[in-house]
């Protein structure tokens, strides 16, 4: 795939230093110019994707050098061809990756696609440091593609003077930006895994107005995009094309409950034949006829009670196990398939299709990048197959009879419990990882497999077949066999 769309990448010199809000401004601000932008987030996080998406209109999606190979890379930018601007923002601090050497951070990211870097730095109280705290990262790598400079919360025209000549003369990098100390309303909430998400933001198109409102009138737009479209072209491998294979229907649970979906996860079941339905647990929607059912992570801690008195809902996944429909879930959705979810003191009942009791807590019990390999049969993965992912996640597993019966052994992260991830009960398979097709393309392959098979199962076209019907699916529980597992 070869690469030659103007790209730039945003990132600052910590977590917390304003990138959101600056990268949310930059999306709309050229979007409002008629530009057609494509919003990306470096690294795993669905929510910062998500309101870039909001703000371009568009499916914000993920770069991450641990996740994707370059083939994935290489795809995901793709679905930018057409575009005029791609926009990225960053996570954490410019250099900050997974060990000392700074692997997989957005410095890397930015040199391996090579995009031209805004560094937003926040010079409160201090004027000519800033310049020391530019020229640091110069030094530290040469071969960073910095571009320009934004400064953050400057309070007086004075200051932002002094430090822009300073940055200008003694680092070499115009300043291209200069964003006052925005009043709070300006801020998108917060709660514990990070910003409120947009679908569930009421005042969310408001607030990405007030961001391009800020990025218009502080940032040399013209500029920016004069950076961007000077980024050298760059070439990624090809990957595989996915085989499609026998037609089948997967409900996707997907509300503002569950909403961490990878644009690509989705793709990749659709690639290999699968028609998508999606079902809002919060609307107490019923699971219809399908052969598999993916749940997706997101926030049942914050709607358990809602989640607990969806009756039609609840009664149409407990009936789809019982018809050996293949469901598969990560992190919200294993939440979603215990037995009991308590939070803040009160326990909730959830679906019960797993013999498990999750707690929420109020510290991470599992957050960064994780690696597993399938070690045990399930309905979904084959046995060898390596998964990589990421977990952040509050809850626990406390107990339960299922919570034994795991199917991965992890090199990486904290999934259940013991260095094991992945419960694996009949056709009912569960993790904390968080997956990328991408970079797991076992997973997309082992989803759409088990649903091909349940649908081959069919004996009777299921408009025409009796709801109790033996002879189209039995009524019994699931178990591992040959049907429902990968041999």
């Amino acid at each position: 795939m070869r690469l030659t769309t103007p790209r730039i990448v945003v990132a600052g010199l910590s977590g917390d230093s304003g990138k959101t809000l600056l990268a949310l401004g930059l999306v709309r601000a050229f979007a409002r110019r008629g530009l057609a932008v494509a919003p990306f987030k470096k690294g795993p996080d669905y929510i910062d994707a998500a309101w870039l998406g909001a703000a371009a209109g568009r499916p914000g999606r993920n770069l991450d050098t641990f996740l994707m190979d370059d083939a994935a890379l290489g795809t995901a930018l793709a679905t930018a061809s057409e575009s005029d601007l791609i926009v990225v923002e960053g996570n954490r601090g410019l250099f900050d990756g997974v060990d000392a050497a700074g692997t997989h951070s957005t410095a890397e990211l930015a040199k391996r696609i090579g995009a031209p870097l805004l560094l937003l730095v926040d010079v409160a109280r201090m004027t000519r440091t800033a310049a020391a705290l530019v020229a640091g990262c110069r030094a530290f790598d040469p071969a960073l593609p910095l571009a320009g400079v934004i400064l953050n919360r400057v309070a007086t025209v004075r200051q932002e003077q002094l430090v822009r000549e300073t940055v200008e003369s003694a680092c070499g990098v115009p300043v291209v930006g200069a964003l006052p100390v925005l009043p709070e309303e300006t801020r998108i909430p917060r709660r514990h895994l990070g910003l409120v998400t947009a679908a569930e933001e009421a005042a969310a198109e408001t607030l990405i107005e007030r961001a391009a409102d800020a990025a218009a009138g502080h940032v040399d737009l013209g500029r920016v995009h004069e950076l961007a479209r000077g980024a050298p072209e760059r070439l990624f491998a090809d990957g595989p094309r996915p085989v499609k294979g026998a037609p089948s229907r997967i409900a996707v649970v997907r509300d503002e409950a569950f909403s961490f979906y990878y644009p690509e996860n989705l793709e990749a079941l659709e690639a290999r034949g699968a028609e998508l339905v999606f079902v809002s647990a919060l609307a107490d929607e019923a699971i219809p006829d399908v052969d598999a059912v993916y749940v997706g992570g997101g926030f049942p801690e914050v709607h358990a009670a809602r989640l607990a008195a969806a009756g039609s809902f609840l009664a149409s996944l407990r009936d789809a196990a019982k018809r050996r429909v293949p469901i598969y879930a990560e992190c919200g959705g294993l939440m979603l398939l215990a037995r009991s979810l308590a939070v803040g003191g009160a326990t909730h009942a959830m679906a019960g299709l797993l013999d498990l009791d999750v707690v929420q807590e109020r510290r991470p019990q599992g957050h960064g990048y994780a690696v597993a390999r399938v070690d045990r049969p399930n309905a979904f993965l084959p046995e060898g197959a390596r998964i990589s992912g990421h977990e952040f996640h509050y809850s626990r597993v406390a107990g339960g009879d299922d919570a034994g019966k795991t199917a991965m052994a992890l090199e990486r992260g904290h999934g259940v419990s013991g260095g094991r991830d992945g419960v694996a009960s009949g056709g009912v398979f569960a993790s904390y990882i968080h997956v990328h097709a991408g970079g797991s393309p076992a997973w997309a392959d082992g989803v759409a497999a088990a649903a091909r098979r349940h649908a081959a199962g069919r004996t009777v076209p299921p408009s025409t077949s009796p709801e109790n019907s033996t002879t189209a699916r039995s009524d019994r529980p699931a178990t591992l066999s040959e049907e429902t597992t990968w041999r």
